[in-house]
This record gives C-alpha cells, sequence and structure tokens, in this order.
C-alpha cells in the first residue's frame, strides 16, 4: 500500500505540474474544506433536506427513516432520504482527482413489528427488511425504490451514480447479500463489491443499540476504510471494511452527502442520532495571463507617453467624427419621435415608475434592460420550457431572486401581436389575476411591456415542471402521481369557478414546489394574448387538454 500511495503522490504532482504548464492562467493548488458538525438534529432543519417518508423527531432531536408517526400500516415498503440542503465540492475536473473525506455517525435500528405471517424472512421474498446506508448523490430530489434497493436507486434509471455504505439488516440473495446483518460498499450499483459480517466487528445491527460508524476515503490513494462500533468507544483499530476505490467514475464536480434508508415486508425505524462530515478537494486558483498583464502595461505607459504627440491629433479629429454622428443621432431621433408617440408616453411612464422603491417581494412591472440582465440576454441555458405561445426562461434579479419568465411570441395562432393594444390591457390583467390565490397555482410576479415585447413573471419552482419528472429522471410513484394529478384538478376547477381560462395545459405548464405539490403555472394570458374569447369552448379545451395530461401520468 505505501508504494502505491508514493505513485499516486508522484502522479498528482507530474499531473498538477503539467497542468500549471499547459494553463498559464492556473496558479498553485489549494485545498476547498468543507465541514459538517451536528450533535443531533434539532436546530438545523433547513439545512437538511428530508425526502419521502423521512422526518425529523423533535423528541429524539433525530433522522428517523420511515416517520413512526406517519398513519402507514407497519410502516412497509417504505423509503426516504435525509441529504444535506447544499451540494459538496467532491471531485476536481481538471485533475479528475477524488476529494478525501471522512465521516462518523450514530445510529439506532428499532424494530416495529415481526415480518409478514409472523414467520423468519425469506431470502427469495424480494421484499426484504431493508437498511440504512450513507449515500453520496448526483442530486436532491431522486428517491429510489424500497425494500432491498434500501432507497439508492430506481431501477428504472440506470444512468444514476451513487456511491454508498449500506447497513443492511436483510438477506438478499439476489442482491449479493452474506446474510441479514452486513455492512457493504456499493458504487455505481445496489449490489455490494464488498461486504463484511457486522459481527466481526462484534455488532448487532438488529439490536436496538446505539452503533457509530466511520467512513474514511482518502482521495489521492483511492483507498477506503469502513469502522463499526459502539457509540462512546473510541474508533477500532481494524477497520470492518478496507479495500481500494476509485470514486472518480462516480462523481460529478458537486454531490450531495446524505442518509438513504428503506423498509420492505418487515418493519423498522432507523434513526440517525448524529452526525460529523469533513471534506478536501483539491482546486486551482484561476490567476491572469503573464502575457495579459505586460500588454496592459505597455498600453498604460504608451498612452502617457511624450514620444507620441501625434496621438492627440489623431484624438481631435476622432472627437469631431464623434461630434457629427452624436449630432447626425439626434437628428434621427428628433425625426422619429412623432410617429411613436404613442410608445415613447408607454417609456416615459415606466421611468417614471421605475424610480419609485418597490420592495423585494412586490408584484412590479420591469424594463427589457433587467430583464436582459435577468436572462442572460434570453440565453439559451436559460430555457426551462417553450412552446406555440413563447419561451419560457430562468432570471436572476438583481437581488438575487429567482423568477420564471414567459416571453410572448410576436405572433401567435391566426391573430396578429399588436403591442400597443395589449401593453395597455396587461397592468389591468395583471390586477386581475393577483386576486386569485390557490396553493396550486404559480404566484405572479411582476411584467413588461416595453420594446414590442410582453413577458410575464412567475414564482421560480426549482425542482422543475412535471414533463422533465415524466420523461427524464422517471422517480414518480403512482401513489404520487395520483397526488400530482389530483392537485392540477383542484387549480383548474378553481381557475374554471372564477371565469378564467389556462388555454395552455400540459406537463410543461406545470411545477412542483418545494413539498413536490403541482403548481399550474402560464395560466390566464394565453387566450388573452391571441384576442380569443374566454367563453365555454376555452373550458372545454381546458378539460380535452387536462385528460392529455392524465394520459401521459
Amino acid at each position: 500500500m505505501s508504494i502505491t500511495s508514493s505513485i499516486l503522490f508522484q502522479e498528482n504532482q507530474f499531473l498538477a505540474h503539467k497542468i500549471s504548464n499547459k494553463h498559464h492562467n492556473y496558479g498553485p493548488p489549494t485545498n476547498i474544506i468543507k465541514t459538517l458538525y451536528f450533535p443531533n438534529f434539532l436546530t438545523i432543519i433547513d439545512q437538511v433536506k428530508l425526502l419521502g417518508n423521512a422526518r425529523i423527531s423533535k423528541e429524539k432531536g433525530a433522522i428517523q427513516i420511515p416517520d413512526p408517526s406517519s398513519p402507514t400500516v407497519d410502516h412497509k415498503y417504505q423509503v426516504g432520504r435525509a441529504l444535506y440542503s447544499s451540494p459538496i465540492r467532491l471531485f476536481d475536473p481538471l485533475t479528475l482527482t477524488p476529494a478525501s473525506f471522512q465521516t462518523t455517525f450514530t445510529f439506532q435500528v428499532n424494530s416495529t413489528t415481526n415480518s409478514v405471517a409472523g414467520g423468519a424472512q425469506s431470502s427469495t421474498s424480494g421484499g426484504g427488511g431493508g437498511g440504512l446506508a450513507f449515500v453520496i448523490m448526483p442530486d436532491e430530489f431522486t428517491l429510489g425504490r424500497p425494500g432491498p434497493w434500501l432507497g439508492i436507486a430506481n431501477d428504472a434509471c440506470n444512468h444514476y451514480k451513487i456511491f454508498a455504505v449500506e447497513f443492511d439488516t436483510s438477506h438478499d440473495a439476489e442482491f449479493g447479500d452474506p446474510n441479514d446483518d452486513h455492512v457493504g460498499i456499493n458504487a455505481g450499483t445496489v449490489v455490494s463489491f464488498k461486504t463484511a459480517n457486522s459481527s466481526e466487528a462484534t455488532i448487532s445491527l438488529h439490536s436496538s443499540s446505539v452503533h457509530r460508524a466511520w467512513i474514511i476515503y482518502n482521495g489521492d490513494q483511492r483507498w477506503i476504510d469502513v469502522h463499526l462500533g459502539v457509540d462512546g468507544d473510541p474508533i477500532p483499530k481494524i477497520p470492518i471494511l478496507s479495500s481500494p476505490l476509485n470514486l472518480s467514475p462516480f462523481l460529478k464536480e458537486y454531490m450531495f452527502v446524505g442518509f438513504s434508508a428503506s423498509t420492505g415486508n418487515s418493519t423498522q425505524i432507523h434513526n440517525i442520532l448524529s452526525w460529523n462530515f469533513s471534506s478536501v478537494s483539491q482546486a486551482f486558483i484561476q490567476l491572469p495571463s503573464g502575457k495579459t498583464c505586460h500588454r496592459n502595461i505597455v498600453q498604460q505607459v504608451s498612452k502617457y507617453s511624450s514620444a507620441n504627440v501625434k496621438h492627440y491629433g489623431q484624438l481631435s479629429s476622432f472627437f469631431i467624427f464623434v461630434a457629427v454622428l452624436g449630432l447626425c443621432t439626434v437628428s434621427l431621433l428628433i425625426y422619429f419621435k412623432g410617429s411613436e408617440a404613442k410608445e415613447s408616453s408607454i417609456s416615459l411612464w415606466l421611468f417614471e415608475n421605475k424610480q419609485r422603491p418597490v420592495p423585494p417581494g412586490k408584484l412590479r412591472r420591469f424594463n427589457v434592460l433587467e430583464v436582459q440582465k435577468a436572462t442572460r440576454c434570453f440565453s439559451e441555458s436559460e430555457v426551462l420550457t417553450s412552446d406555440s405561445g413563447g419561451v419560457l426562461y430562468r432570471g436572476t434579479l438583481g437581488n438575487g431572486r429567482q423568477v420564471a419568465v414567459k416571453r410572448w411570441f410576436s405572433t401567435t395562432r391566426s391573430v396578429s401581436f399588436s403591442y400597443l393594444h395589449y401593453s395597455s390591457r396587461i397592468p389591468k390583467r395583471i390586477g386581475e389575476l393577483t386576486q386569485v390565490n390557490h396553493p396550486n397555482l404559480a404566484t405572479i410576479c411582476g411584467w413588461c411591456c416595453e420594446s414590442n415585447e410582453i413577458m410575464i413573471f412567475y414564482h421560480y419552482y426549482q425542482y422543475g415542471s412535471m414533463d422533465r419528472w415524466l420523461f427524464g429522471i422517471c422517480s414518480l410513484p403512482w401513489t404520487r402521481r395520483f397526488r400530482l394529478i389530483k392537485d392540477v384538478a383542484e387549480a383548474l376547477s378553481y381557475l374554471h369557478r372564477n371565469e378564467l381560462v389556462h388555454g395552455n395545459l400540459k406537463s410543461s405548464s406545470v411545477f412542483f414546489d418545494v413539498d413536490y405539490k403541482a403548481v399550474l403555472g402560464d395560466y390566464g394570458f394565453v387566450n388573452f394574448c391571441e384576442g380569443l374569447k374566454e367563453r365555454d369552448m376555452g373550458k372545454k379545451e381546458d378539460v380535452f387538454q387536462f385528460g392529455i395530461l392524465v394520459m401521459e401520468m
């Protein structure tokens, strides 16, 4: 192992030197350190993201998977996750070096009932008793399957790369489990490439005792050690698992860390009582190029050099040219001012209102420059979705708030787009829609009517639209799909009761809030901007589109 460490160290030094020579704008390597310290989970609820059937117990100050207070009978076939809410840098894309990290946590497994039929757990049942795992995940919203999958992976998403150290209390022979009380290391799959019996550490995971695990990974040496012991005792000298492991193929630059647990046809509560985590990743600081610095210095010196006397003559000619060009521009502006009186009056109104301070969360009117800055000049990288009416962009306002911006096309189905006509009606329409409040309708934040543009601002939902989940992420169980359909139906019914029509109901206009409830966006403007009357025909069209959405689900 010492020879391997020496070779890897020399390789890293050579690679760092090679990068430094090849990329002159990179300085020497530095370390990025991240540390988490949770002696309990009473006061840090906002720092832990819970998915599925998981909760933080105020009585025990612990993460519990599944939630013992939930009404689910026997808590069978439940799954949940608890992840640190922010991603952590665990991989250097320049050197392809994984970060070194170490974590320790205390946990307790409490059985609630016996397995089905009152008998022993069958190794061929396929359900298993589940277990607990420390996980490193690429995202914070995907939820895996219960039972022997431990909530780690979803068999419908084969591309999903994970790393986990499992503490398994079920014997599932098809997953390569040695028994129903073991520890395993998983890289990219739910099948452990190395396992050990918990009894080797004189531990039984089935007992109600509080256990402590230590996981130590050396990114330079590509080596992992797993220790298991009793809480309160020092770390055991001999690890229960030790193996070479290159995590590079399973890591992105930023990953989420935390815990995943599940139950099968046996029921148990997994309690995580405390958790410490620290990581060290290598990074290269980007420095200005030496050639660039030299060129800038030469330019500054030559600018004020007495030898460049001719420069002043050229400068005078340049100013004369600019003055003439400016006069021509002013003349053209005066000429076109009369023909654009209406639009200029709108711009003047916008300018006067722009000076008034507006609270960050209040409905307001934006100008085109603000929208372009928020959406990076309508960059393709900011596109969330699009349809026949326009494009929905993600935008970041000057105060850091994120919004979704619907930019309408200048022409729609068969009716020409009249900017001056609609620009006077949009504020009134916005006022009407702000009176419509429903938890399953997206909040309108503002609008923009300027320079032949009409754009509507909505609250931004970071979990994305439903089409992304249906046709991409593939982790929506049927129970959740039914709840989502119910949310959409309630929102649509509320619109129709208020004599409003959605007009563009599809999976791309349905978004997920922080509680994974469906939120209906892009409503109230499609028929309005197309000049169509919102009569029964519009409501019938909504119902038809809702039926198509149900079929997609």
